[in-house]
């Protein structure tokens, strides 16, 4: 072994530099290679920023800058004129997207005023009319958020009062039709009675118009004379009195329209889990008292009401608790924290919460998964200050759970509604970013990186979706389900000129990379030591190489001028690596990729059959993957070298290829699927080579709008629903 190898191993084994050798990498301002191409967030049209509208869907109300602006070109790019006001339009969206990330706060009509006078609208004839145009033919507006800190308290926020707002819409309904059927009974009562069929009354019910036409009196004495029947009981007047009572002074839902007033006080959302099951206490004998008067007024109305049967159950009701239905009419509430304010007292009233059902919703955001626990440099312990409490949530089998990093927001928002809606306890874990440990790597990149290397793994877990793990849980929202790590290719220009393009796995090393607190886990290796011994960490950490003793794991950086680096990783990191493959190992498990369980009954099943001389079955070679069967990928360029592509249908997945930018976003997501023809236009190799998903999220980055998703090709694959809907803007 000579001297340089031996350095990298000792650094690898002890984390310890030799003077005058490996290189300390404080100073360099390096990020992983797979970011290089992410150096101005402003310059991509992506998720953020978004805009928080009204809308009646839930999955409307939270939109991106780049869609509403596709949307408003499609309306106003017309006639001679349409190239231009397109660009000048874009222009203005990437000033308004700058002003985001640079911290202005407003809403998209607001901002959009202060873009177009940073980009000079007043001096420019041309400029000002197209954006006053465009502005006057926005299709909405409201508050635009930018992924930092607060992205994920103002988005579930603004779809949890969207939730408030449909229950008391309901409420409201269901509360007046009930009192106007119990006013119309007594009023009806009253009519019968000696007291409504007096001549006051009677008068009063004609009006004064036919004072000279009627002897009140008379008509009176013929009423009172003719009636047959008994009025009502007085013990039913009394209830439904009771009824009205207690219907019409409700304390629960403020006055109609008043919930979309920012002046109105916001009393079902908290800082602190305490604080809301507080008011969730202080509040429950009121609600049980008007449960069991709608309960009751639903009998009344309909005739059902008996009282040698009812009055008995009645006097019980709420005694052991409200059932879930019955709560679904009230007002939720809604906990927003942050996972370091969590402390013993907070996190025993979380579990409370979570372990009673009480339709508390919980969103905890971290703003770190890379946390160490204090127990000295031995031990590093990434995540563990929230993530026991989702896992906690999810095996009580009864509280909805959902875990997403920041970037992913918009693409969760519908999870998010459907968790707000649940009849239940709900929590959200969402990863901000914002930690402010990596240097000048955007929040929504860092969130990005936390999801991408298996740090901060997006899952939901649904009780209410299916009485079984394959529909409760549902993994499908992480890159490259299937694999390990998260694989995409890095292309760059090697010492004599030439391109060389290099598949690598985004690991949770990678991740750790990003933050300036592991910086000594890392030593970079001078250009002139590069060895084949050192090996990406993500085919180090193949169980083929675990057996060589003289391999060495590094990872592929770039500096501030995108020249590449390679930086060596010490053991420590390497076995919170390893922790956190098994832990995505065991998430795969629960949604069904890659089962043991199947595997084993698989392998039992060929040993079988070879002991027998048969042949397994045909399709039980390989235990089922949750994306369904792959096929085998068409040959790059084939459809191009057998001439014209036929004519593509509504159902089939196609690419405008001809308009194609070249801009590398398609072939990130999936390089099997995608691909590049001679003239550097992508086009759909083979649409079988992904998923559906796969599509629909290529379409979302394309720059230019050019990817048609179609149709999905397999109806198991999870999430069809959203996918289906995100996919209607590409037809």
């Amino acid at each position: 072994m000579d001297a340089e190898l031996r350095e990298h191993v000792a650094f690898h084994l002890t984390g310890r530099r030799a003077a005058g050798g490996l290189d300390a990498i404080e100073a360099l301002d390096l990020r992983p290679a797979l970011l290089a191409r992410y150096r101005d967030l402003t310059t991509l049209r992506y998720d953020y920023p978004l805009v928080l509208v009204r809308a009646e869907r839930a999955d409307e109300s939270v939109q991106p800058l780049s869609a509403i602006v596709d949307r408003l070109l499609t309306t106003i790019a017309q006639g001679d004129d349409a190239e231009r006001t397109t660009k000048q339009v874009l222009k203005l969206e990437r000033e308004i997207r700058v002003l985001a990330a640079a911290g202005a706060k407003g809403t998209l009509v607001s901002l959009w005023g202060t873009a177009a006078v940073r980009l000079g609208a007043k001096e420019d004839a041309s400029l000002s009319a197209s954006l006053d145009r465009a502005r006057a033919a926005l299709p909405v507006d409201g508050e635009l958020v930018d992924c930092d800190a607060g992205s994920a308290p103002r988005v579930v926020t603004h779809l949890f009062r969207a939730r408030q707002a449909e229950k008391a819409h309901r409420f409201r309904t269901t509360v007046d039709r009930l009192t106007q059927k119990l006013s119309d009974m007594l009023r009806a009562d009253f009519v019968r009675s000696d007291a409504g069929r007096s001549p006051e009354s009677l008068k009063a019910a004609m009006g004064s118009l036919h004072d000279d036409a009627f002897d009140f009196g008379a008509l009176s004495t013929m009423l009172k004379s003719s009636s047959t029947g008994a009025g009502m009981p007085e013990t039913r007047r009394r209830r439904i009195e009771w009824l009205l009572a207690t219907l019409r002074g409700h304390p629960f839902y403020a006055p109609p329209g008043a919930e979309a007033s920012d002046a109105v006080p916001q009393r079902y959302t908290f800082a602190r889990c305490a604080d809301a099951l507080a008011a969730y206490r202080e509040r429950l004998p009121g609600v049980t008292e008007f449960a069991k008067a709608l309960a009751v007024a639903e009998l009344e109305t309909a005739g059902a009401y008996r009282e040698a049967r009812h009055d008995l159950f009645f006097e019980a009701f709420g005694e052991g608790g409200l059932d879930p239905a019955d709560l679904a009419l009230f007002p939720d509430y809604l906990v927003v924290i942050n996972a370091r304010a969590i402390d013993a007292g907070e996190n025993t009233t979380l579990t409370q919460i979570l372990s009673a059902g009480v339709p508390i919703k919980v969103l905890v955001v971290s703003d770190d998964v890379l946390d160490e626990v204090a127990l000295g440099e031995s031990h590093i312990g990434f995540g563990r200050l929230s993530r026991p409490v989702a896992t906690m949530a999810m095996g009580l089998n009864e509280v909805f759970v959902a875990q997403a990093s920041a970037s992913h927001l918009y693409r969760y928002r519908a999870k998010i509604a459907r968790g707000l809606e649940f009849q239940g306890a709900a929590l959200f874990r969402i990863f901000s970013g914002a930690n402010g440990n990596c240097g000048s790597l955007p929040p929504y990149l860092v969130a990005a990186a936390a999801m991408e290397s298996r740090a901060f793994p997006a899952w939901t877990y649904d009780p209410s979706a299916g009485a079984d793990w394959a529909t409760r849980f549902d993994l499908s929202d992480n890159p490259r389900l299937d694999r390990e790590w998260s694989v995409a290719t890095f292309t760059y220009e090697d010492a004599e000129h030439q391109t060389v393009r290099e598949e690598l796995a985004f690991t949770l090393v990678d991740f750790a990379a990003c933050d300036r607190r592991y910086a000594r886990h890392f030593a970079r290796v001078p250009n002139g030591q590069w060895t084949p011994r050192m090996l990406a960490v993500g085919r180090f950490l193949d169980a083929e190489v675990k057996k060589d003793p003289d391999a060495v794991p590094c990872v592929a950086m770039v500096d501030a001028q995108n020249r590449l680096q390679k930086v060596i990783v010490d053991d420590k990191l390497i076995r919170e690596a390893r922790r956190c493959q098994a832990m995505w190992h065991s998430l795969q498990e629960l949604g069904g990729v890659h089962s043991s369980h199947a595997e084993r009954i698989l392998a039992r099943e060929r040993k079988s059959r070879a002991e027998e001389g048969t042949a397994p079955p045909a399709g039980k070679e390989t235990a089922p993957a949750a994306a369904g069967p792959a096929a085998q990928p068409a040959p790059a360029g084939a459809l191009e070298s057998a001439g014209a592509a036929p004519e593509p249908t509504p159902d089939d997945p196609y690419i405008e290829t001809a308009r194609c930018t070249s801009c590398n976003e398609c072939t990130n997501v999936n390089n099997k699927m995608f691909a590049y023809n001679e003239n550097k236009q992508a086009y759909i190799a083979d649409p079988d080579a992904g998923t559906f998903k796969d599509l629909v999220e290529a379409a979302e980055g394309c720059q230019v709008a050019i990817i048609h998703p179609g149709k999905p090709r397999n109806s198991a694959e999870p999430g069809l629903d959203e996918l289906m809907r995100r996919a209607e803007a590409f037809r």
